[in-house]
């Protein structure tokens, strides 16, 4: 997505750039940069894989990368997504991923910067200046839940990946488990340690993520409800007001107005 920017090669301890989806890879190989990197969906919806889970943002928010982490992002098909560079000096950012819930403030500086992605202003520079307001900002910015923790144990990145390919799976918790040669409750019990959710809960996690995704890229409520393997849209919906506290489309409709 960014192979003619090189974020560590500009000397400022703040600066981004602006890509849409139609013009770059939707997705970009996995990599890391020394600076911190947040990415923030301008439209559609971003998710960013590490090699410990996943992160979704929909429009109005952001993905968090510390630097030296090795990430991969996807934009949805209609995606439009600013890319904020911090020196790795910068303090009083997250030091693990993290989704934030961004302010129409914050993201407005973060694309009054982007005008400009190779600009190298001085201390006390009026773009300076925006890099310093844009931080003290940022670090007031809420995380939310949008994330997946995928384990380093063989037989639950198996079964996660398996999921990801092909999130309408059905299986039940002791199918799993015959799969990956273990008892029902030795997996649950795995499960639990490793991502302090119930087998059930990491799964949903998961399809809210790959529903969001979708939901971003212009589905109806229908066709992911059916993607996902529901027996009914009803279902689908209390799953995601659960997890989210909204319908999809409540949820959607306000993401798109920050946005």
């Amino acid at each position: 997505m960014m192979q003619c920017f090189d974020p560590d090669a500009i000397d400022v301890p703040v600066c981004a750039l602006n890509l849409d989806a139609a013009e770059h890879t939707r997705e970009a190989p996995m990599h890391n940069h020394n600076r911190g990197q947040l990415v923030v969906a301008l439209s559609g919806g971003v998710i960013c894989r590490t090699e410990k889970g996943l992160w979704m943002v929909p429009a109005g928010s952001g993905v968090w990368v510390p630097g030296y982490v090795r990430h991969s992002n996807e934009v949805t098909r209609n995606g439009r997504v600013v890319v904020l560079f911090v020196a790795p000096e910068i303090a009083g950012l997250p030091e693990h991923c993290a989704c934030l819930n961004l302010s129409p403030l914050v993201i407005e500086l973060i694309c009054r910067l982007a005008e400009n992605p190779t600009a190298l202003y001085r201390s006390g520079d009026h773009l300076d200046r925006i890099a310093q307001v844009l931080l003290e900002e940022l670090r007031l910015q809420q995380v939310n839940d949008l994330h997946l923790p995928i384990p380093d144990d063989p037989a639950l990145r198996f079964i996660a990946n398996a999921l990801i390919e092909n999130p309408g799976e059905r299986l039940s918790l002791a199918q799993w488990a015959s799969r990956v040669a273990m008892s029902e409750r030795s997996l649950s019990r795995l499960v639990t340690r490793q991502t302090a959710m119930s087998f059930g809960r990491w799964r949903q996690q998961l399809q809210v993520i790959i529903a969001l995704r979708q939901l971003s890229e212009g589905a109806s409520v229908q066709n992911v409800a059916d993607n996902l393997g529901y027996d009914s849209v009803s279902a689908f919906i209390t799953m995601f007001r659960k997890l989210l506290g909204q319908s999809p489309a409540r949820y959607m409709n306000e993401t798109r107005r920050a946005g």
